[in-house]
Parts: structure tokens; C-alpha cells; sequence
């Protein structure tokens, strides 16, 4: 496994061809609480890539990690300081160039790997992932492992699948297991469990966190977390990308 920003490009230059299967962390910069840092998405996205780098590795399969996309589309923390959000366009275009870029260079399959499940941003990178279905000469197939739908949902816990999950105990396990020394343990402990029915409050037509009535930009319970729970997570999700890069392109698994 390698990470692409931390090589040299002579090192570099034995990992752009057609076995090689380069995995995009997507995350966003907006708020997580009182507990979690800005970034959150970012790190999330970056362990679920580097865990699905190292599993595919132990399989035969070459992967690369490509430096995390540090921002996407967050209209649901409007309010909340330290938000920064991109336009759909802007977004798709991003995610569309580096597939180009990757292409242009040898690369023939591509893994969005997501931490940020806003609809809206979620919705842009399925149709990237729509619009560059297959392996043509000069092309780069993507393929995205989107853990909001039903299929890889059941497969995180329940938190998660209740929809009540940003920054309570799904997303700060994961960050006690990615980057410990960023969570705020003091405040995450004494932090009350906030159920918001966030799915039905989307189905509403309610566009924020403080319309659904998360006033401190987090839902679910932060005090439950527990780095092993993120270890566990963090394993389903790195599992989704290798069983999908499996069904995408079985002939890289034959040793």
C-alpha cells in the first residue's frame, strides 16, 4: 500500500498502470460537535481508504491512497462556524478531473471512498461514479461503495443506520481509533445522547442541523464511543471497498 503525497515521483511511478487500484478519500470541512475536529470527514475517508489499501494488499491487489479531498458539498451545518462548503458543479468537476488526471496517466480503476454523507454531496458522486463506468482504452472505471445505501448500511451499527449519526458514537469510535489525540474526551464524555430522527426530519424537507434540532452540530451519542468500536467500523467499512473492487474487477485478484 502507499500513500500518493508521501512519495517521491520515481517512487511513485511503478504505481500508475492498469493493475493498480487508486482509492480517492473524500471527506468534508464543516462541524462535528463540540468534540471532533473540523476535519473529521477528512480522517474518516483517509482510514476507511488506507484499511482497504492494506486488505487489498494482503490479497495481492496493488493500491494506492490518493491525498484526501478535504472539502464537499455541507448545506446541513449552515450556521455553525468553521464550514466551508462547495457548489455541486464545483464538485463534480473536482472528482471528474482527477479521474481524467489518473487516467491520462495509467489508471484503470478508481474507488471513491466517502466520509461525508450529506444527500446532496452523495448524490454528486454517484453520478461521477455514472459517468465513468468502464475500463475503455485511455478510460478509468470508478466504482463507489456508498455505505448509505441499504446493501453496506446493515453492516454498521446501529447508530449509523438510524440516521442519527454525526459526531455521536459511530463517527467519534472511529475518530478515537484514526487520531485519538484530536477528540475533545473531556467534552465527549459529558455530552448527552441528542436524537433528532434525521431521516424522517430529510424526508420533511428540513435542510439543517439546527432545524432538526441539533443546536451543537452533533446527533447520537458521543459518550458511548469506544476506540474498538471505531477499529470494528473502520474494518466494515475498508471491507465494502475490497468487495466491491472484487466484484468490479475480479481478474486483479487472481495471483
Amino acid at each position: 500500500m502507499t500513500e500518493l503525497a508521501k512519495r517521491t515521483w520515481p517512487e511513485a511511478e511503478a504505481f500508475f498502470d492498469e493493475k493498480t487500484i487508486a482509492i480517492v478519500p473524500i471527506g468534508s470541512t464543516e462541524p462535528h460537535g463540540p468534540h471532533l475536529p473540523l476535519d473529521t470527514d477528512v480522517t474518516i475517508a483517509r482510514a476507511q481508504s488506507v484499511r482497504a489499501a492494506e486488505m487489498l494488499e494482503e490479497l495481492g491487489v496493488r493500491a494506492m491512497v490518493l491525498p484526501p479531498i478535504a472539502y464537499g458539498i455541507t448545506r446541513y451545518t449552515d450556521g455553525f462556524a468553521g464550514r466551508v462548503t462547495l457548489r455541486p458543479g464545483t464538485l463534480w468537476a473536482l472528482l471528474e478531473d482527477i479521474v481524467l488526471s489518473l487516467a491520462q496517466d495509467g489508471i484503470r480503476q478508481v474507488v471513491f471512498s466517502n466520509g461525508h454523507l450529506e444527500p446532496e454531496h452523495v448524490k454528486v458522486i454517484r453520478g461521477v461514479t455514472l459517468d465513468n463506468p468502464s475500463r475503455e482504452p485511455g478510460k478509468a472505471q470508478v466504482i463507489f461503495p456508498d455505505n448509505t445505501r441499504r446493501k453496506w448500511a446493515q453492516t454498521l451499527s446501529p447508530e449509523f443506520q438510524s440516521g442519527d449519526c454525526h459526531a455521536g458514537s459511530y463517527e467519534s469510535s472511529i475518530m478515537l481509533a484514526a487520531d485519538p489525540d484530536a477528540v475533545r474526551d473531556e467534552q465527549r464524555l459529558a455530552l448527552p445522547p441528542v436524537e433528532i430522527h434525521l431521516i424522517e426530519k430529510m424526508q420533511a424537507g428540513q435542510t439543517t442541523f439546527r432545524q432538526m434540532g441539533a443546536e451543537s452540530a452533533y446527533c447520537g451519542d458521543p459518550a458511548a464511543a469506544s476506540a474498538e468500536e471505531g477499529r470494528e467500523q473502520l474494518d466494515a467499512l475498508a471491507s465494502m471497498i475490497v468487495e466491491s473492487a472484487r466484484e468490479a474487477w475480479p481478474d486483479l485478484f487472481t495471483r
